[in-house]
């Protein structure tokens, strides 16, 4: 039995020139893939943890432990309670930490969805350049008709060859980065809870040393 199975440098070479850019957009879209995979992953799993060890920290009055198990912590929770937190040891005004905080929260939020517009091109752009691949092999099917005067399969194989592997090829890049692209939104908007989680565990912080601090004036008062 013939073996009509395609090798990878085969198919690369029987879909012409236009399979240097889709190849080109496979290699850079796994890069940012395993990237920002790796990237989110770590971020979320460390943030649940954190954000656990802070709201037991910080209802005992303990902001230096906190502090640091946020400093020793990677990940945007991580950098926007210790932002917080320095303000707060610091005892700056409510509005000075919230700002603070949002500033630090910006920032981090710019930093997860780097690479996410890469992403996004070449979800859009892959099957494009496979449809253009398309269209040049079909004009070489019929530039072949032209010239031979007649039709015959053996004229018109190759530009059909060359259509057919750059839209599967273009397809074939584009179904597993947008699928990817999705996941790491959905990761993102985890992550970005997962801030506000933290902001608001600041200024539950500082509500809890402001109502301790009532709470003692109270009580030396009244002795």
């Amino acid at each position: 039995m013939q073996d009509t199975s395609y090798e990878l440098l085969t198919i690369f070479r029987d879909g012409g020139f236009m399979m240097i850019p889709l190849v080109l957009c496979s290699l850079v879209a796994l890069g940012v893939i395993l990237a920002k995979g790796w990237t989110l992953l770590v971020a979320h799993v460390d943030s649940q943890k954190l954000l656990k060890n802070i709201e037991e920290l910080g209802t005992t009055g303990r902001l230096d432990e906190a502090m640091q198990t946020a400093r020793e912590t990677r990940g945007p929770v991580a950098a926007i309670l210790v932002s917080g937190l320095t303000r707060v040891k610091d005892q700056q005004t409510g509005k000075d930490i919230e700002k603070a905080i949002s500033t630090t929260g910006n920032i981090e939020l710019d930093f997860l969805e780097r690479g996410m517009n890469v992403l996004a091109t070449i979800a859009n752009v892959a099957p494009m350049l496979g449809f253009l691949g398309t269209v040049i092999g079909m004009i070489a099917a019929f530039a072949a008709i032209e010239a031979a005067g007649q039709v015959e399969p053996t004229l018109v194989a190759s530009g059909i060859k060359v259509a057919l592997i750059t839209t599967a090829s273009g397809l074939a890049i584009a179904i597993p980065v947008n699928i990817f692209y999705n996941w790491f939104v959905s990761r993102i908007d985890t992550l970005i809870m997962d801030m506000e989680k933290g902001a608001q565990a600041v200024l539950d912080l500082i509500w809890n040393a402001e109502a301790r601090k009532r709470a003692q004036a109270t009580g030396a008062g009244q002795a």
